[in-house]
């Protein structure tokens, strides 16, 4: 019968590594179509009906292209903008610290703390959106700027904010600055490398977060201690403090209107 059994094992593994080898190449064969398919739709559409993104630019193919790539590029990296440029890991640490205080494990879910803080996120940094959309994106469509003009306009109110944000904690960009090579720290912002203000940027996002995070554990704590304080005292000693506790500080976070003051504490956090 254990012979038996795994044999059959062995076979469904077999089974499900042959099915996986066969989705892989049917997922190749139709990649090698859709190319094939573009590039002749491509080579036979007349210029004044491009058929892939005709809004990009009219008549210059080496500008859609040029344009395509950055527009991918973007999207290929706009996780990691989002994660070390934007207010985003202060706020998602900051409601992981609120949710762990309480003690509700896995409620609210990853997802729902990952949405609230996105739109957060949206919502600080709409007026640095609206800024790099006047003074980049639009001008830069419109063919007024190059692709170098535009990455620097972009770049430079995001640069003010990592500074604004940054300059709070001096020593560390001073460390990050002598292990970029630089000895003396630049007069203006503009001197400053943007590896120097990314790193600074995300320590002191980190720093914060965390004292945030601590200051929400206190009261949590103390229901904690009093709940067990209570128990010892009632002699129920093998009733876990954490059990008992758990209803008292949900209620307490919705007496005190909670998720209102802590979303109100991490807006107005960040000026």
């Amino acid at each position: 019968m254990a012979i038996s059994l795994h044999q059959y094992l062995k076979n469904t593994q077999k089974n499900k590594a042959d099915f996986r080898k066969k989705i892989a190449l049917v997922c190749c064969f139709c990649l090698i179509a859709l190319i094939i398919v573009f590039n002749v739709l491509m080579v036979s559409a007349e210029p004044e009906q491009p058929v892939i993104f005709d809004y990009l630019n009219e008549g210059d193919n080496t500008t859609d292209i040029v344009k395509l790539i950055i527009v991918l590029t973007t999207l290929t990296l706009l996780p990691s903008i989002i994660m070390t440029m934007t207010v985003f890991p202060r706020i998602l640490i900051v409601i992981s610290f609120t949710r762990n205080a309480m003690g509700t494990q896995q409620t609210p879910p990853n997802q729902v703390l990952i949405g609230i803080a996105l739109i957060l996120s949206l919502l600080i940094m709409s007026p640095i959106i609206s800024i790099i959309k006047a003074e980049a994106y639009d001008p830069y469509m419109a063919g007024e700027i190059n692709t170098d003009q535009a990455l620097t306009a972009a770049m430079s109110p995001m640069r003010d904010f990592m500074f604004e944000q940054a300059k709070t904690e001096p020593e560390t960009v001073k460390f990050f600055l002598g292990l970029y090579g630089s000895a003396e720290i630049p007069n203006t912002i503009e001197e400053m490398p943007t590896l120097v203000l990314m790193m600074s940027f995300i320590t002191s996002e980190l720093k914060k977060a965390f004292i945030m995070g601590f200051i929400i554990y206190i009261p949590f704590i103390v229901v904690d201690m009093i709940v067990a304080s209570v128990l010892m005292a009632m002699g129920m000693m093998m009733i876990p403090p954490t059990t008992i506790s758990l209803p008292f500080k949900i209620l307490l976070f919705i007496i005190v209107d909670g998720w209102s003051l802590l979303f109100q504490t991490l807006v107005t956090s960040f000026g």
